[in-house]
C-alpha cells in the first residue's frame, strides 16, 4: 500500500469528512461507502436503483459495525433530476461521482438513455456541486475514451476517436470538466477506470462484465463464450485500487486537481489467459470447470487492446495499485462463490 495513502487514510480517521458518493448501490460505489464507512466517515449515498442493487447497501451493513453504518444516509434518487443532486450534496466536503449507465453495447442499443445519464446526470452533479462549494469533486471516467488510438500502453494527454456512444458520453464528462475549471474556477479529477472486477460486481443481466459473467458460467457449469480470437487483452483492475483511487483524488495537492488519470495496474492479460486464471482460482475454491471455452465474434465497439500508463497517477496521486489481476481473484472469488451457489 502507497505511503500516500496511508497518510490520506490516517488524517480521515483523525479528521472524519463527509462524502457524496453517487450510483452507490453500484459495483464500485457500494465498495466505495464501505471503505470509508470502515475509515469513520460520514456517507450520504444517492442511487436510484436502475443498475445498483439493495443487496449491495444490505451487504456493506453486514459488513461495518452498527455504529459506523449509523453515519450514513441513503437518498433515493436520479441524477437526472437537478433538485435531486442540491439536496445530496447539501453540507457535504467531497464527491465521488459513479452513477452511469455503463457498458459498451449497451449504448449502442440505447444511445439516448446513455447520453441523458452520464452526460445531463454528470452536468447536473458539477452545476450542484459547485454550487455547493464542495471541497472535492471525483468522477468516473473511462478507458473508453481511448477510442480508436493504437498507442501502448495509454497516455491520459493522448486520445483517439470514440467508438461507442458511451465512449463519447464519458469524453464529453471530461470536456465537461475542463470548462467548469475554466469559467467557474470549478476542480475537480476524472479517473479513466481499466476494467474494474471484483466483489459485488453484477455477474447477471446482458451487460454483465466479462469477469463476473464468465466466474457465473463456470460455477454454473455452462457454456463460455469468448469474444473473438481470445488475443483480445485488457488491463484488469481490482476495485481497492480503485478506492485507493478516489481517496487519493478527493484529497490530492493542488497541482493534481483538474486533470485525468489513468486508473489500472498497467498490465495487459488475453481473455484466453483470464480463462485460464479464472479456472486455476475457482478450482482453489472448491470449483470444477472442465468445459473448453467457444470462440464467438469480435463484440461491436470493443478495442482489441488495453494497458494503462499509471505515471501520471503516481506521480501526482501517490496511487500505487496493490492488487494485481491474480491478487484481485484470490481476494474476490469467495464472494462469487459464495453468492451464486
Amino acid at each position: 500500500m502507497a505511503n500516500r495513502y496511508q497518510e490520506v487514510t490516517t488524517a480521515l480517521q483523525a479528521e472524519p469528512h463527509t462524502w457524496l458518493v453517487t450510483g452507490c448501490a453500484g459495483f464500485i460505489g457500494s465498495n466505495l461507502i464501505e471503505h470509508l464507512l470502515k475509515l469513520d466517515q460520514t456517507v450520504v449515498g444517492l442511487d436510484n436503483f436502475s443498475t445498483g442493487y439493495q443487496h449491495n447497501l444490505d451487504e456493506v451493513q453486514r459488513l461495518v459495525d452498527a455504529d459506523k453504518w449509523r453515519r450514513f444516509t441513503f437518498i433515493e434518487g436520479d441524477v437526472c433530476d437537478l433538485n435531486t443532486c442540491r439536496r445530496a450534496v447539501k453540507g457535504v466536503d467531497h464527491v465521488l461521482h459513479q452513477a452511469a449507465l455503463g457498458s459498451v453495447p449497451r449504448s449502442l442499443d440505447d444511445p439516448i438513455t446513455s447520453n441523458a445519464v452520464n452526460i445531463g446526470g454528470h452536468l447536473n452533479m458539477m452545476v450542484a456541486a459547485r454550487d455547493a462549494k464542495v471541497r472535492s469533486f471525483v468522477y468516473a471516467a473511462s478507458s473508453s475514451t481511448y477510442g480508436d488510438h493504437p498507442g501502448l500502453p495509454k497516455v491520459e494527454d493522448q486520445i483517439g476517436k470514440p467508438l461507442s456512444p458511451y465512449a463519447v458520453t464519458k469524453y464529453v464528462n471530461e470536456l465537461y470538466a475542463d470548462v467548469f475549471a475554466r469559467a467557474y474556477g470549478f476542480g475537480s479529477i476524472g479517473l479513466r477506470y481499466f476494467n474494474v472486477f471484483g466483489q459485488r460486481q453484477d455477474p447477471d443481466g446482458a451487460y454483465a462484465a466479462v469477469i463476473p459473467k464468465w466466474v457465473a458460467a463456470m460455477i454454473r457449469n455452462e457454456e463460455l463464450v469468448i469474444n473473438g480470437d481470445g488475443q483480445t487483452s485488457r488491463d484488469f483492475c481490482f476495485i481497492d485500487n480503485v478506492v485507493q483511487a478516489n481517496l487519493l483524488a478527493a484529497l490530492a495537492q493542488p497541482e493534481g486537481v483538474n486533470q485525468v488519470y489513468n486508473v489500472a495496474f498497467n498490465a495487459r492479460t488475453t481473455l484466453n489467459e483470464l480463462f485460464e486464471h479464472l479456472r486455476t482460482t475457482l478450482g482453489r475454491n472448491g470449483v470444477s470447470y472442465q468445459r473448453d471455452p467457444v470462440h464467438g465474434e469480435f463484440r461491436e465497439g470493443d478495442v482489441r487492446h488495453s494497458q494503462a500508463d499509471i505515471s501520471k497517477a503516481q506521480h501526482l496521486l501517490g496511487y500505487e495499485p496493490a492488487y494485481n489481476i491474480l491478487q484481485g481473484l484470490e481476494v474476490s472469488m469467495p464472494w462469487y462463490t459464495q453468492f451464486l451457489r
